[in-house]
């Protein structure tokens, strides 16, 4: 299989330290290429792969954060994106399916190309204009990385949800309770990730606590305010950035990692390091982490932080081995490579079979069913761009008036009889009652 992998250009491929998307990318990447795939990975120069590299910036562009602050057209970041873009685009008959981890960026282009493009949602869909991108190309096949995604924004279309995976051979777990003494809070120092909700958690059980992650420019201000005057560097340290080993010693020598979050989180990596280690985890109820932390097994899930301090009193009530045995049944990177390529066999699938005259690769069929028969639709049509009206309709009914069609089955896109359109006819998108587009097709019979 020939796939194009599109990393955020923010970081190296795998990151140095903080980098979650980057990490996914390069564990997925590699073992695509280990199983004999034909891998083209566009990332910042300097990435490490033993795939295709296709070096679309001239270093990560964190590492140029001083060129983009100072550029007050905001043009610096976008320019690298957008030339990316037009390399993936320029390039897209080489592959079989490119996978978009850069977000909404790459979304405008999909319909330029015949190769499918899927989008996996590492990030929020934020701000406003962002998620009106999104629902504007609701129609491409989208990943989520927790079913708590698809509750949230049900406009997309998915295709699967895929939780992570990580290279489990990476992380050497620690089984013994005995000699750990400190809690471990691994992430960003921002308040939605909750680093004072954890220092609180450490000083009401008089434990030690070890915070680890980056402060990003926006934050500072939390940092200097909340949190600095708490840093002791005795009870409460902050030891900044860690690469992988570092990250593997904290994690695996701490007697309980916290994830007292304060927003939905969309998967969170750290909860899986964690368990990788052995070491149980304890999180506050927010977006995924319901799915990914297993109460009274690798952790427990909490309502407010009182609950949690209470859990957090019985760590050693968890069997740390059990706890790895869940990370290598749920989380581990073959799991998560299989489950993506019966996604791309899919949409390979379903592209070739789109191929025609009237409906190109990239306006492909929703993954469904969620449209059932008697539901009401909108049917538009359109004859040289202008409109011929629009009829309202029951799937599994036939249009009777103007122009016929034939709508049958259920799903996102109902199979139609085209034949009865004229020459310079257009199907327009079928909107259904959710209000989301259906079937968009090409240019004309």
């Amino acid at each position: 299989m020939r796939v194009a992998q599109v990393a955020p250009l923010w970081e190296l491929v795998p990151p140095k330290t903080y980098g979650g998307s980057e990490l996914v990318v390069h564990l997925l990447t590699e073992e695509l290429v280990r199983r004999g795939h034909e891998v083209t990975l566009f990332a910042a120069r300097g990435t490490q792969t033993g795939a295709k590299l296709v070096e679309c910036s001239p270093a990560a562009l964190r590492e140029m954060q001083e060129q983009i602050n100072s550029d007050k057209t905001h043009c610096t970041v976008m320019s690298y994106e957008l030339s990316m873009m037009q390399t993936v685009c320029n390039m897209a008959h080489e592959f079989d399916v490119i996978h978009n981890h850069v977000g909404y960026q790459a979304l405008p282009f999909a319909q330029f190309i015949d190769t499918p493009i899927v989008t996996t949602l590492h990030n929020a869909l934020e701000p406003l204009p962002v998620k009106e991108l999104f629902y504007r190309n609701a129609h491409l096949p989208y990943i989520s990385i927790s079913n708590y995604q698809q509750h949230l924004w049900p406009e997309l279309n998915y295709g699967s949800t895929i939780y992570h995976g990580i290279n489990l051979s990476r992380f050497k777990p620690s089984f013994e309770h005995e000699g750990k003494e400190y809690l471990a809070f691994l992430g960003r120092l921002s308040p939605e990730k909750g680093p004072d909700h954890a220092i609180r958690i450490a000083k009401e059980l008089g434990m030690p606590l070890i915070l680890a992650g980056k402060i990003d420019r926006v934050d500072r201000v939390f940092y200097e305010k909340e949190l600095a005057h708490l840093v002791d560097g005795d009870q409460i340290r902050y030891i900044g950035e860690v690469n992988h080993p570092q990250k593997v010693e904290l994690l695996r020598n701490a007697a309980a990692t916290l994830c007292p979050v304060r927003w939905p989180e969309p998967f969170g990596l750290v909860m899986i390091e964690s368990m990788a280690c052995g070491t149980p985890v304890f999180a506050l109820r927010d977006g995924s982490i319901p799915e990914v932390v297993d109460p009274g097994l690798t952790g427990y899930v909490a309502d407010t932080v009182e609950e949690l301090i209470d859990a957090v009193r019985d760590y050693k009530k968890y069997d740390r081995r059990q706890v790895r045995q869940t990370a290598e049944q749920r989380f581990s990177v073959e799991r998560m490579v299989d489950d993506h390529l019966r996604l791309y066999s899919r949409l390979i699938q379903q592209a070739n079979a789109a191929r025609t005259p009237w409906k190109s690769a990239n306006r492909m069929e929703h993954f469904g069913p969620r449209i059932t028969p008697n539901d009401v639709a909108s049917i538009q049509y359109a004859t040289n761009g202008k409109s011929k009206g629009q009829q309202v309709v029951r799937l599994d009914s036939r249009l009777d008036s103007g122009r016929q069609t034939l709508v049958t089955g259920s799903g996102w896109a109902p199979d139609l009889d085209l034949s009865c359109l004229a020459e310079n006819d257009t199907l327009l998108p079928a909107l259904y009652p959710d209000g989301r587009d259906g079937i968009s097709t090409g240019n004309g019979l």
